[in-house]
């Protein structure tokens, strides 16, 4: 793709002039967004997510299309994994609903930031250092294994990094609206709802270290890894009071975002044989016979992944849920009888 200066200027004007528009059209005013009012949101972010891969491919060529969807799809399941944290972390420090949107705008922006840095990072190694693609391969591999294995064990709102930042800073014990600090007998102190930003930016940057990998190892197009991230992050808002209760029905989601992070390791690691430059490997020389994965079987691979954990997950939680209505039914029996 041949980007100009004056496309990534035009581009991030606009990102940043919808999360202006979000801030004061829906977020200024503390309230909790409705359901009709989350779902039209929702899906107009989707279908000008959708309307945009469209036009990557009218204009670039469905290559790029193609790697452009299969980027989006990713990254909009790893922002709904994100979802399941931010809803640990809303949860545990008790964040009022009517405040819950600015704290996740918030998070949102700074999540927007980060990866904005990994994608320029990662697009200067990629050009310069081939063997990177070893490493991040090797990376999503191993977040693979954590994403299966350690998922949700523990609450980063209650980690080691938070604790330190209560040893650090004097927090007060309860909200003060959406305040951040208060002024109490003289001192200043800052609320909880500083603190949950806090957690929310360190969650962040956990996850961006998930997926901008994870992205490289679909396209090395830097201007398509810039646009899938922030338009999955669009809509993120209003897709946490959308499917909120239908978070916990996910059960199999990690699994399916594990299975996601290692096909990907695996195609990185591949595509590092193929363009090989380490002397210690193969003698320095490219290993041509190493398969390259195309992206349309990636991005079949990816929408399958997702549905299939989806409709599985469903299923598990609507036999769990008939399962324990048969048990009740059969206790209440018992107590008759």
């Amino acid at each position: 793709m041949n980007i100009t200066p004056l496309v990534w200027a035009i581009t991030i004007a606009v990102t940043i002039a919808f999360f202006v528009y979000e801030f004061y059209a829906h977020v200024r005013k503390p309230h909790e967004p409705t359901i009709g009012e989350s779902a039209r949101w929702s899906a107009f972010y989707i279908g000008l997510a959708l309307l945009f891969g469209v036009g990557i491919g009218v204009v670039s060529g469905w290559t790029y299309g193609g790697e452009y969807f299969a980027g989006y799809l990713t990254e909009k399941a790893l922002s709904v994994d994100n979802l399941f944290v931010f809803l640990i972390v809303m949860s545990s420090f008790a964040v009022p609903k009517i405040y819950q949107q600015k704290v996740l705008m918030i998070g949102i922006v700074i999540a927007l930031i980060m990866r904005g840095a990994f994608i320029a990072v990662g697009a200067a190694l990629i050009s310069n250092f081939s063997w990177i693609f070893y490493v991040f391969g090797a990376l999503l591999l191993f977040l693979a294994y954590r994403q299966a294995f350690t998922h949700g064990e523990s609450n980063p709102a209650d980690g080691r990094f938070m604790r330190l930042v209560r040893r650090i800073l004097p927090v007060s014990d309860e909200y003060n609206g959406d305040r951040l600090t208060v002024r109490k007998d003289g001192r200043r102190f800052v609320t909880p709802m500083l603190l949950v930003i806090v957690a929310i930016g360190f969650v962040d940057l956990i996850f961006a270290v998930d997926s901008i990998p994870a992205i490289y190892g679909l396209t090395e197009e830097a201007y398509i890894v810039f646009t899938a991230n922030a338009f999955a992050l669009m809509g993120l808002r209003q897709l946490y009071f959308l499917i909120g209760g239908l978070l916990a029905r996910l059960v199999y989601l990690a699994q399916g975002l594990a299975v996601i992070l290692a096909f990907i390791g695996v195609k990185l690691v591949l595509h590092a044989m193929h363009v090989n430059e380490l002397p210690f490997i193969n003698g320095g020389e490219p290993m041509l016979w190493a398969p390259e994965i195309p992206i349309w079987f990636s991005l079949l691979f990816i929408a399958a992944t997702i549905a299939v954990a989806t409709a599985a997950s469903l299923l598990k939680t609507r036999r769990d849920r008939r399962a324990a209505g048969e048990l009740q039914s059969v206790g209440s029996d018992s107590l008759q009888d």
